[in-house]
């Protein structure tokens, strides 16, 4: 697993946990197949665990830049991602440039066309404003 996949993981992890499952271990060795002591198992745990931990914060965030959206609102997925994203620009890792890109290209792969633009705005203002 490299760190594209690590990220992907950890959003599916808290969209599960977000629709009220447990996101454990049954999630990572079963539907994600992820085997343990696999490289970047770590990082993705790491985010899913920050995100738990700092979910409102987070929220609060997206909602703060989020103009015109409540987070109750939005579709899980787009939740999910900005929130790892949030976990992400918060640790501080990577660059926010990659992070934000890295959740675009998610985006693209799991939500609907327009949801790209709208994360990229969102993480972009939390980026831009240091509210991170």
């Amino acid at each position: 697993m490299n760190r594209k996949q690590a990220r992907e993981a950890a959003v599916k992890l808290v969209y599960e946990w977000d629709m009220g499952g447990d996101a454990w271990e049954d999630t990572i060795t079963g539907l994600l197949e992820i085997e343990p002591g696999e490289e970047e198992l770590e990082y993705t745990l790491s985010v899913y665990n920050g995100v738990k931990e700092h979910c409102r914060l987070h929220d609060e965030k997206i909602q703060k830049y989020a103009h015109g959206w409540r987070v109750e609102r939005m579709a899980k997925v787009d939740l999910a991602i900005l929130r790892v994203a949030c976990e992400e620009l918060s640790q501080k890792i990577v660059p926010s440039g990659v992070v934000i890109n890295e959740a675009v290209e998610i985006s693209r792969e799991y939500s609907i066309d327009k949801a790209g633009s709208f994360i990229n705005g969102v993480l972009g203002s939390i980026s831009r404003d240091g509210d991170v």
